[in-house]
């Protein structure tokens, strides 16, 4: 059985609580590690000393551990060095942050690179990012900071500026001028934040579209493109929407391998511009891209030396003729849909992507968990768990237009801090949702957590377009107005993560999670007295009660466990003396911590009840209550709990098979009447607030 740290269920608690004054924001951001900016510079200018990074060492360990490992020849030579250790005049930022700041180094990074060479069009983004008044100049202290979206929060992550460096170059990214390193910074920030250079390696540009501005990316395929993608492109693009795209590869062989074009496969680029140019007398679209390579270019139609720029009118092609080879290149659009294949945009304000009117998305956001044996169910195709998993529910009120029956939403399922488990041999689980209308009955409820059979009787009515191991799965939907569960899963059951659920719609929609209220049913112990009690009891009372006529610890503990050894089809260690000293305690009404005839009576009933509620329960006659067996029998017993409550039960409750034997099954239901039963003692005016001072809190935790 596992211990519960209560010091981590507070540390839950005060989270929620900041979240709710606003910590989190861009402008409150969470410092990283407990990190502040502010005050280790002011720590380092009064000192004298260039800030070191102890938690982000200049070390092996910062860099990676297999690729970029300690044995790793792209590892070999490496040095850290400061800015001002192997360039001249470093600076941070020369004339504001341009696309020519990024170039990609040795490390597969190029999704990330792609959405920084992005953000660098939108300076009020960039902002948000890196933050001004950071210079190699003014109160230079060697210490640098950046902020990033991170599951709902943005949080602020400090770093020395000591760079891993080799033959007198950065490593890694890089600008083409050489003495700027703003971009460097930031990618040694962001691999700070996901545990070293080599967790960068590989991945979605939407990944860094979302860390750096908390927006929702939608996901296009080429060869099925909407007929009026180049709109929404141009559209896009007037936002300052960021807009990444890659060609996928077919096998191993074809990673990074550049076309007869001159197009590299498996690689990001980013989208840059959008224009449409008169052509031999009809009207062009053109794309701008962007290689993070900051080389290997297009050189097909409207590349830079291609002969199409010489037919169109002389001031167009001085507005959008460059023939450096800087990787950035012009290209035709329907070259584009050809060559390419997925287009990533993030929807920075969340605008509607199917109205030319600017109008921003309403947005819902809920945490979440999956928790083996508790509320990791995994998909549909595993009935008897899938209705474990958390359940969120969406309330579509008025449709998109007054001609239409559909209410537009897009939900975005976003698996949590899985670049950090690389590490551990770990990565992206499998992951998607499925979506069912609310039938009548439970139309205007939320109190409700539902249950296995309604997913038996109900086909979903929508749901992820694929279960896939990417960090998030997004899909837009219209379904007609009325009110609809949404149930994130992992495939398989009983796999583990933490993930953010995103409900974002045109129309205002109430959203929330489904989850049970928390209430207890009990039944309320009757008052005996002895004349109520049969002789047959009274006499057995008095063979195990002793001369004393007192049932202690050690007696029910013995009374319990002679008990239970006669019943085969029941699982049990047997009975110690907390869980008997918490049944005293519960049915104690004399004060002695003992129990006389009338109490115990009253404790056995109460233990024939739990025995028939545990073999009822135990569907499959294992002897335990598995995680969904034990949620149905503690209904069944009168007590309905959060997803978060049932996963501190089977957390405490639970062996390491995540299975739950019957001393435990009673040990749990004793400490939840007990705590109901406190609390409702002690709210006098029943209005479900209780105040202690901390003198009474720790006397009442110490004795419960």
């Amino acid at each position: 059985m596992e211990p519960i740290c209560a010091m981590g269920v507070a540390a839950r608690l005060r989270s929620e609580w900041d979240r709710n004054e606003g910590f989190g924001q861009n402008h409150m951001a969470l410092k990283f590690l407990g990190q502040d900016f502010e005050s280790l510079r002011t720590r380092c200018l009064q000192s004298g000393h260039l800030f070191e990074d102890d938690i982000f060492p200049a070390q092996q360990s910062s860099l990676g551990f297999k690729e970029l490992g300690p044995n790793s020849s792209k590892t070999r030579g490496v040095r850290w060095m400061r800015p001002t250790e192997f360039c001249s005049d470093p600076h941070f930022i020369v004339d504001g942050a341009t696309r020519t700041d990024i170039c990609q180094g040795a490390l597969g990074d190029c999704w990330l690179l792609a959405a920084i060479a992005c953000l660098t069009l939108n300076e009020p983004l960039l902002r948000r990012v890196v933050p001004h008044g950071q210079s190699f100049h003014q109160q230079y202290a060697g210490i640098f900071h950046f902020q990033f979206w991170q599951f709902g929060d943005w949080v602020d992550v400090v770093i020395d500026d000591r760079l891993p460096v080799r033959d007198g170059k950065l490593l890694f990214v890089h600008s083409a001028e050489g003495s700027e390193f703003w971009s460097a910074l930031v990618e040694k920030a962001y691999a700070k934040l996901n545990g070293c250079y080599e967790a960068l390696s590989g991945g979605s540009t939407s990944e860094g579209f979302e860390d750096f501005t908390g927006g929702v990316t939608e996901m296009y395929e080429l060869k099925n493109a909407p007929p009026n993608l180049f709109s929404i492109i141009t559209r896009a693009v007037e936002r300052g929407s960021l807009m990444g795209c890659s060609i996928d590869i077919t096998s191993f062989f074809d990673m990074e391998a550049i076309t007869f074009k001159k197009l590299v496969k498996g690689h990001a680029y980013s989208i840059t511009g959008v224009d449409e140019v008169e052509y031999r007398r009809s009207q062009t679209k053109l794309l701008r891209i962007r290689n993070p390579w900051g080389e290997v270019e297009w050189t097909g139609p409207w590349s830079d030396e291609s002969k199409e720029w010489r037919e169109i009118d002389a001031s167009v092609r001085s507005r959008l003729h460059n023939s450096q080879e800087d990787g950035e290149f012009w290209m035709a659009f329907s070259d584009f849909k050809r060559e390419f294949s997925r287009l990533e945009i993030c929807n920075l304000t969340a605008d509607a992507l199917q109205s030319r009117e600017v109008k921003k998305w309403n947005s819902s956001l809920y945490p979440g968990e999956w928790r083996r044996g508790s509320t990791a169910g995994g998909c549909r195709n595993y009935p008897a768990t899938f209705w474990i998993n958390p359940q969120f529910k969406i309330v579509l009120k008025e449709p998109d237009t007054d001609n239409q029956e559909g209410c537009t939403f897009l939900v975005a399922l976003m698996q949590k801090n899985r670049r950090q488990l690389r590490r551990e041999g770990k990565d992206m689980e499998t992951i998607g949702f499925a979506i069912y209308e609310v039938p009548k009955e439970y139309l205007g409820r939320v109190g409700v957590h539902l249950k296995r059979d309604f997913f038996l009787k109900h086909t979903s009515s929508a749901r992820s377009e694929l279960f896939i191991n990417l960090r998030e799965v997004s899909s837009r939907f219209s379904l007609p107005a009325g009110e609809y569960i949404i149930v994130p899963s992992t495939f398989e059951p009983q796999k583990e993560g933490d993930f953010v659920l995103r409900v974002f719609s045109e129309k205002a929609t109430d959203s929330q999670e489904l989850d049970d209220e928390i209430s207890a049913d009990v039944p309320e112990e009757p008052v005996l007295q002895e004349s109520d009690i049969d002789e047959g009891f009274k006499a057995l009372f008095a063979k195990l009660a002793g001369p004393e006529m007192e049932i202690n610890v050690a007696k029910l503990e013995m009374i319990l466990n002679r008990v239970v050894s006669k019943h085969k089809d029941i699982k049990t260690d047997g009975f110690g003396k907390e869980t008997c000293r918490g049944m005293i305690n519960l049915m104690d009404t004399t004060g002695t911590g003992k129990l006389g005839l009338t109490d115990f009576h009253v404790l056995w009933e109460k233990f024939k009840r739990y025995l028939a509620v545990f073999r009822e329960f135990d569907i499959d006659k294992s002897g335990t209550m598995s995680s969904y067996e034990m949620r149905l029998a503690l209904e069944s017993a009168g007590f309905k709990l959060t997803n978060n409550l049932f996963q501190l039960i089977i957390l405490r409750y639970a062996k390491s098979d995540l299975n739950v034997d019957f001393d435990n099954f009673v040990a749990c239901l004793i400490r939840l009447e007990t705590m109901f039963k406190t609390f409702k003692t002690l709210d006098a005016d029943e209005d479900g607030l209780v105040s202690f001072s901390f003198a009474q809190w720790i006397t009442l935790t110490m004795f419960t």
